[in-house]
């Protein structure tokens, strides 16, 4: 092919000297130079340099492909550790800045020394171009990674300070041989950092770790006389189950978190989070589970992550309150309508799934489940990449738990058996056998138990809830 390069004959091999070369053709070289970086070298003489880069470059490249699609595992240990990740920003960084060195370089030997002052403007633009279009990938790369990084620091400590996690895990043994893993999943108001808030949904995770497949167990807020395991300086305290003076309100199983660490600072040891702790051990003792770990979701801030996903899809049977509060008799300030895939914003999210106005508390319950299931499916891994940064941003501000970062591979893991395994719910909701008011406590262990291996014998078959049973499908009222 002709590209318009005379070259002089002589003796130096690759160092022949350029004698003459069409302005459009190196102009077209220079394009060609920062798709394949080495070959403007290549083309200007220095093959032996052109070569070497070359061969780096495409060696390069396809070890990165390589590990991405044969080993997609390993790639996501190596996001989650923040040490990796300030490797990966260094070196996505100098490789743009080589690339784009080598760019520069390539045009500057490609282009004819008799080209017009326009043709080395129009030259100079369409160098600076590819550079651009070079380096924007390398600095999203590079922006994703440091948004993960401090995502990671913010929101999974490296050694949280907790009486109820397990202590003798590790990246060999992350569940500490246990065959199920249980995660405590809490909604709340107001700042996950503040004290005061009570923990309006409660749902535990209770994950096979052989095999994903998941239960749900979704308590009452207003479960009564919660107990504590026996022995511990909590049980000693509440003899009779979490109670006390005044308002029943104050003694309601979403009280345990704040009041806890405010009447009883410091009884379980040093802990980052001692309402955290406290509701742990009793929820594992209510449902004779032991609870590993918690995460607690900030509910107001949980409108910034479903906005930064684009909004939620969910199915509304009956129109859904937005504001009201029954106990001061002030009605709601509107309704979301009903209707079949209403796509929802952060705000009109947030109502649905905590609204009860015309509900209680049982179908809230009902409707939290769909709308963690309706945020799963919108998290898709497009919708994920095009939002990172908003999503991650919204995320570190709302979510606390006492994970520690070096269970973050083990969880991913865990994670991608989950998306493939069977998901199943048990709701306690007021029946002949459960009275949250005065709750069967050896019925609710009875039906955790049936729950997780249906050839337990129990004394009542209990509500589980298979994901085309669910209440997330369009069911209208009336």
């Amino acid at each position: 092919m002709d590209l318009g390069v005379t070259r002089a004959a002589g003796r130096g091999g690759e160092h022949r000297a350029l004698v003459e070369r069409s302005w459009a053709a190196s102009v077209g070289l220079t394009v060609v130079a920062a798709i394949l970086p080495g070959s403007g070298f290549w083309f200007a003489g220095r093959r032996r340099l052109g070569a070497a880069i070359i061969v780096v470059t495409l060696a390069g490249l396809a070890t990165a492909l390589l590990f991405g699609l044969f080993t997609p595992r390993l790639y996501l240990h190596s996001v989650l550790q923040p040490t990796r990740l300030t490797a990966l920003i260094i070196a996505l960084v100098v490789v743009a800045v080589a690339w784009v060195v080598i760019i520069v370089l390539s045009h500057l030997a490609l282009r004819p020394s008799e080209a017009t002052g326009l043709q080395r403007v129009i030259g100079v633009c369409v160098a600076m171009t590819m550079c651009l279009v070079v380096a924007t990938p390398f600095a999203v790369g590079a922006s994703y990674a440091y948004t993960t990084r401090d995502f990671i620091n913010q929101v999974f400590s490296k050694d949280p300070l907790s009486n109820t996690a397990p202590k003798n895990v590790s990246a060999d043994n992350p569940w500490a041989g246990e065959p199920r893993v249980n995660i405590l999943l809490l909604g709340g108001d107001g700042s996950v950092n503040r004290q005061g808030v009570r923990t309006d949904s409660m749902i535990v995770a209770s994950i096979d770790t052989a095999t994903g497949d998941t239960v749900l167990f979704s308590l009452p807020r207003n479960l009564e006389n919660a107990p504590f395991p026996p022995g511990s300086p909590l049980a000693e305290v509440y003899p009779d189950g979490f109670q006390g003076p005044g308002d029943e309100g104050n003694w309601m199983l979403n009280a345990i978190y704040p009041l806890v660490p405010e009447e009883h600072p410091g009884l379980l040891g040093a802990t980052d989070n001692e309402g955290a702790d406290a509701l742990k051990m009793s929820i594992s003792q209510i449902l004779g589970l032991k609870v590993n770990y918690y995460v607690l979701i900030n509910l107001q801030g949980f409108v910034q992550l479903v906005n930064a996903l684009g909004g939620i899809t969910v199915n509304i049977d009956q129109a859904a309150p937005i504001g009201g509060n029954h106990d001061l008799n002030i009605p709601p300030t509107g309704y979301i309508q009903p209707g079949p895939n209403r796509h929802l914003d952060g705000h009109d999210a947030l109502w649905f799934a905590r609204g009860r106005w015309t509900t209680d508390d049982y179908d809230r319950m009902e409707r939290q489940r769909c709308v963690i299931d309706a945020v799963i499916k919108q998290a898709n891994p497009e919708n994920v990449l095009l939002r990172y940064n908003q999503i991650a941003a919204a995320g570190k501000k709302i979510a606390r738990t006492d994970i520690p970062q070096s269970l973050l591979p083990a969880l991913v893991d865990l994670g991608l058996k989950v998306k493939d395994a069977k998901v199943r719910s048990v709701v306690f909701r007021p029946n002949d056998h459960f009275n949250p008011a005065s709750p069967d406590f050896a019925y609710i262990r009875s039906i955790v138990s049936k729950a997780l291996d249906p050839a337990t014998p129990g004394v009542h078959k209990p509500k589980i809830v298979q994901p085309s049973e669910s209440a997330c499908a369009y069911n209208p009222v009336g």
